[in-house]
């Protein structure tokens, strides 16, 4: 009897220390993980500084482009308008949807199903894919041509499905409690909705939105099918005065700096425009992060 407890001992004695092994392991491996993002994060963001910052200049600022300045502002100008108009499109489509799936559709649905294989496979397309639809459907069939609209519906399709799926799993994460008590209250189905559920959920659906307009702004292959590259804002004139027209083509930052490294003669400023790029993202990401907290204080 002595020598089974033993050899049983040894037994959950051996076990124990093969899986600390594995923990160890394990854990040694997410470090070394962690480490190499940061790594190739750091690197990367130090690259970009190191050869873009001194080649800023207030020539690249001015607002009109000529081969001679090569001026990045009407990119960025044309970056913003194309971010805005995306967004007022993708995010009331995504956030509504969202909504009908997770608290109005019966459990079980198989429509509910089906929407959401859809939007998970269609967060798998490549970007060349969306452009050459955007190209067919807005630009020959719709007959709008190279234009920021084009481009805007593209990337709006493009982003629609991330920020459905992020602004559901936010809404299912709300506790059940919040809508009990909230009907228990009186209140209508409507009202929790928009009044005590999105709210709690704000932080989770302005990660889906900060994840869209990454995406909208580092966006290339895409919006080069649709909104072309025409190096200037896209303006039209109502008697004297210059209005955006959104039905003319123009570059965001992104495609600036392609066409700036495909044409071989402006290195210096496609490295100074990467440097700008990197800083309107980061600049959006903590303006989103800021509001975010701020929801989630309140």
């Amino acid at each position: 009897m002595a020598d089974i407890n033993t050899a049983a001992l040894k037994r959950e004695k051996k076990s124990l220390r093969r899986q600390k092994r594995v923990q160890w392991t394990l854990r040694a491996l997410v470090w070394a993980s962690a480490a190499v993002t940061v790594g190739v994060l750091v690197a990367l963001i130090a690259y970009i500084l190191i050869m873009g910052i001194p080649n800023l200049s207030p020539k690249l600022f001015e607002w009109t482009y000529t081969t001679d300045n090569v001026s990045m502002m009407p990119a960025i100008v044309n970056t913003i308008v194309m971010t805005i108009l995306a967004l007022l499109l993708a995010v009331p489509i995504g956030i509504f949807s969202a909504i009908y799936l997770v608290e109005y559709a019966r459990r079980g649905n198989k429509l509910v199903s089906v929407v959401r294989t859809t939007a998970e496979t269609l967060s798998g397309i490549p970007s060349i894919v969306y452009g050459l639809f955007g190209y067919l459907m807005f630009g020959v069939a719709l007959e709008w041509g190279y234009s920021m609209l084009s481009g805007a519906f593209t990337l709006a399709i493009m982003i629609l499905p991330s920020i459905m799926r992020t602004t559901e799993e936010a809404l299912k994460a709300v506790p059940d409690s919040y809508r009990e008590g909230s009907f228990g209250l009186g209140a209508g189905r409507l009202r929790t909705v928009f009044v005590v559920i999105l709210p709690s959920a704000m932080p989770g659906i302005l990660a889906g939105i900060i994840l869209g307009i990454g995406r909208i702004t580092g966006e290339t292959a895409a919006l080069i099918y649709t909104a072309g590259t025409v190096a200037g804002i896209p303006t039209t004139r109502i008697g004297s005065l210059p209005i955006l027209d959104v039905m003319s083509s123009g570059r965001t930052l992104a495609i600036h700096m392609y066409a700036l490294l495909n044409e071989g003669l402006y290195m210096e400023q496609a490295y100074a425009t990467a440097v700008v790029l990197l800083v309107m993202v980061l600049l959006i990401n903590a303006l989103s992060s800021l509001i975010a907290k701020k929801f989630t204080r309140s």
